[in-house]
């Protein structure tokens, strides 16, 4: 396996990880989400802390992404691969402090006196984990992958149908979450789901495609033109 083979297999499964523990810890995380009688107590605590151990995974799985990646897409646009890596590092940032709110309704259900006065405060905990699922995984993320569908656009590594539903998605996601801002529909909504299809075909695809092809060599991303022929020069005198 050639170097640049291993690091597309590389950045497929982190990308299937991202997916996977985005999905697993949104699905843990709904006692604590969607009832506030956890906060007073009601419920076990184990599953909201692994759903927070697996977006620390998540976050790393992020920033492996980039990391991985920035060599490879480098060669195309150094600047643009760079912002990349910064926004992917700066959407693993916001999942990280997410995870803090939640981890906290673990320790003031116990640990506050009384529990009527856990409530408000729990709440206003999970509202800033709220917050930070749009800020990271819609703003944020919608702008990195359209640098990253962008790069794969020009240098042609995977088939050109992968970038352009980055090139979709990431607007339109960035738009959903915008739109959420503003409370014009709501966080977990029908709506906000269908937004999220095409990114999550985006992600799904490259994923696939990286762990099970590779790149695409630059050959035949890019390849070089015929060298015209020399037109012969009059003999000297």
């Amino acid at each position: 396996m050639t170097s640049t083979r291993r690091t597309a297999a590389v950045a497929g499964v982190l990308y299937f990880v991202t997916h996977v523990t985005s999905v697993t810890a949104l699905a843990l995380y709904g006692p604590v989400l969607d009832d506030d009688r956890f906060i007073t107590g009601s419920g076990s605590d184990a599953p909201v802390i692994l759903g927070a151990l697996l977006e620390v995974v998540l976050a790393l799985a992020i920033v492996g992404t980039a990391v991985t990646l920035f060599p490879v897409v480098k060669r195309t646009n150094e600047a643009m691969a760079l912002g990349y890596v910064g926004l992917r590092t700066l959407e693993a940032g916001v999942v990280a402090v997410g995870v803090v709110p939640l981890l906290a309704v673990v320790t003031l259900r116990h640990d506050l006196a009384a529990p009527s006065g856990a409530v408000p405060l729990g709440e206003a905990m999970v509202a800033l984990h709220n917050w930070t699922f749009l800020v990271g995984p819609s703003l944020v993320c919608g702008t990195n992958t359209v640098l990253l569908a962008r790069l794969l656009y020009r240098s042609r590594l995977v088939p050109r149908f992968i970038p352009v539903l980055g090139l979709v998605g990431g607007p339109l996601v960035f738009a959903s979450g915008a739109v959420q801002m503003f409370g014009l529909i709501d966080q977990f909504s029908v709506g906000t789901a269908l937004a999220a299809i095409p990114v999550f075909a985006w992600e799904i695809c490259l994923a696939f495609f990286m762990l099970t092809k590779g790149f695409r060599a630059p050959a035949e991303a890019q390849p070089a033109s015929a060298p015209s022929p020399t037109r012969p020069q009059p003999a000297a005198l």
